[in-house]
């Protein structure tokens, strides 16, 4: 335990003695939510999401208007959900001849509008109320996950690959430090860094931008912490054979950009090619951010989201074994 402590005691102090990096991991996530919150505190919205249930029985000109995306759904209750949340727009129940609006949605009013433009199929207007979701509170479980992410693989990733550069790692291996010991003692560090610094993000914005939370912050801290050890085991999986930063590097943007792009940090994913949604699925932040989300606007407790947990517990576990039989010291 000594030993355990010295090398944990130790990487934080570095972490924290280095002010450039610290500050820079404090301040890009609470930058990046005040300008979004600035950016979308208007009507900005250029394009409109309207769900379908069945095929109209005349032809719409509304259904080829441009500028609209038209979301199939086989039943009412998921669509009308998704519209509550501000997800889509509208939603067309083509059997009942009826089609439903949030009427505290701005895009949802010009959709409406436009809609009856075009007097080709008589519709009944029926609404549907919904909590007020900003697109910051939406957005804000991305960049947590999108912060997390960047903590443990760049945190522990680098740092090790550094070591290993450097030759730390081969002189760690002529002491009494065992591989295991050593392996921990980062994890525990970087955990501790990154769950101190995801705290001190939400709690200083959600102090001035006041974020919906239907859920429990313990589940919602639970879904973190597990978050933060998955992907601190990926970052230690990468980093167990790679011998240079360069190369690192470059493993780094093939992990990193696709899970930035199909995790749904910055948008949702409805509406796009089913592969995409299934492949989205094998990245860690994929799990939090839905699990975040259900949680702090739909106010799911530990068993709604028990899926996102199960699939980030697996995937820790599974990195964490194949590091361990990989790493090498040298």
């Amino acid at each position: 335990m000594k030993r355990f402590f010295a090398i944990f005691v130790a990487r934080n102090l570095e972490f924290f003695r280095d002010r450039a990096t610290f500050f820079w991991n404090l301040l890009f996530p609470l930058l990046l939510i005040f300008g979004f919150a600035f950016a979308f505190s208007g009507n900005n919205a250029v394009s409109y999401k309207i769900g379908t249930i069945g095929s109209p029985s005349s032809k719409m000109e509304f259904l080829h208007y441009q500028y609209l995306q038209f979301i199939p759904y086989t039943s009412l209750e998921p669509a009308l959900k998704k519209l509550s949340h501000h997800q889509i727009d509208m939603v067309l129940d083509f059997p009942s001849k009826s089609y439903y609006i949030n009427k505290e949605s701005q895009t949802g009013y010009v959709a409406e509008k436009m809609l009856l433009s075009d007097r080709t199929e008589d519709l009944k207007r029926l609404t549907v109320e919904g909590h007020v979701i900003r697109y910051i509170d939406w957005f804000v479980p991305g960049v947590i996950g999108m912060n997390i992410m960047f903590g443990c693989l760049v945190g522990v990733g680098f740092v090790i690959i550094r070591y290993r550069h450097n030759g730390v790692l081969k002189r760690f291996k002529a002491t009494p430090i065992h591989a295991i010991e050593f392996i921990t003692a980062q994890v525990f560090s970087r955990f501790f860094i990154v769950a101190f610094m995801t705290i001190i993000i939400y709690a200083g914005a959600n102090f001035f931008l006041h974020f919906q939370m239907n859920g429990s912050y313990f589940d919602l801290a639970l879904v973190a912490c597990l978050a933060i050890i998955c992907l601190i085991s990926m970052g230690l999986l990468f980093a167990s054979r790679v011998k240079s930063e360069e190369a690192a590097g470059g493993i780094m943007n093939i992990i990193v950009w696709p899970m930035m792009m199909l995790s749904g940090i910055w948008f949702s994913l409805e509406g796009t090619p089913k592969i995409m949604q299934d492949i989205s699925k094998i990245f860690p932040t994929t799990h939090f951010v839905e699990a975040s989300r259900k949680i702090m606007l739909d106010g799911a407790n530990l068993s709604g989201v028990m899926d996102n947990i199960i699939a980030l517990g697996g995937m820790a576990l599974l990195f964490l074994v194949i590091s361990a039989f990989v790493f090498k010291w040298e």
